[in-house]
């Protein structure tokens, strides 16, 4: 069999390199979003051709491996806590149709990490009148998503607030991102997002990994 190519060999090592650094972040640095793990790790390690970067899907699995070795037994607590929390808040958010997404979808959340639920209302200030009405204290943010058929990402409104210790990312869309979902960065496919019926068979199933 013939060896991999010099530059194949180096693409892999540096790929590997930054999957971990950007993996031991999110773990340590309280940094939730794998494209800014990634980006923080090739930067810390001077490498800046993106061409040389791990898919996200590297980070994390490399990830995974990390919570197994050194949080196996905090992190599936976090991690089901959380899907509990996220249970809740979409039974009281189904209004908005709401969607989990996130490190709590893939399994990969821990104590620190936020439950991101997607709402869909084409009236962005729905969600912001029903939160006040609800006497939930919440800070205006945005995030940028793109959504499958549009050409690049967008700012859609974004509300924090907390909940018995547990901090929530409400990302208001509009109602047709139920039909064309956000979508990776990395390779244009829709976002893993799951519904209320899905997440409660995840919990059922006491799986670690996202629904399908």
């Amino acid at each position: 069999m013939p060896r991999p190519a010099p530059n194949a060999q180096r693409g892999s090592r540096e790929r590997q390199l930054i999957a971990q650094e950007a993996a031991r972040l999110v773990r340590e640095s309280g940094i939730h979003d794998l494209d800014q793990a990634r980006r923080k790790a090739a930067s810390r390690l001077g490498i800046h051709d993106e061409a040389l970067w791990p898919r996200q899907a590297q980070v994390e699995e490399v990830l995974r491996e990390q919570q197994r070795l050194f949080d196996a037994h905090a992190q599936p607590t976090a991690l089901r806590q959380r899907r509990e929390s996220a249970v809740q808040a979409m039974q009281f958010l189904q209004a908005f149709q709401p969607r989990l997404g996130g490190a709590v979808l893939a399994g990969t959340a821990d104590a620190s990490t936020p439950v991101v639920l997607h709402l869909h209302c084409d009236d962005p200030d729905a969600v912001q009148r029903f939160l006040h009405d609800q006497r939930i204290p919440a800070e205006a943010r945005t995030s940028l998503l793109q959504l499958a058929g549009h050409a690049s990402r967008q700012p859609y409104p974004r509300w924090e607030f907390a909940a018995d210790g547990i901090a929530f990312e409400l990302i208001v869309l509009p109602e047709d991102a139920l039909r064309h979902p956000p979508v990776s960065s990395d390779d244009g496919k829709p976002l893993p997002r799951a519904t209320l019926a899905q997440l409660r068979q995840l919990l059922a199933g006491g799986q670690g990994q996202s629904a399908p």
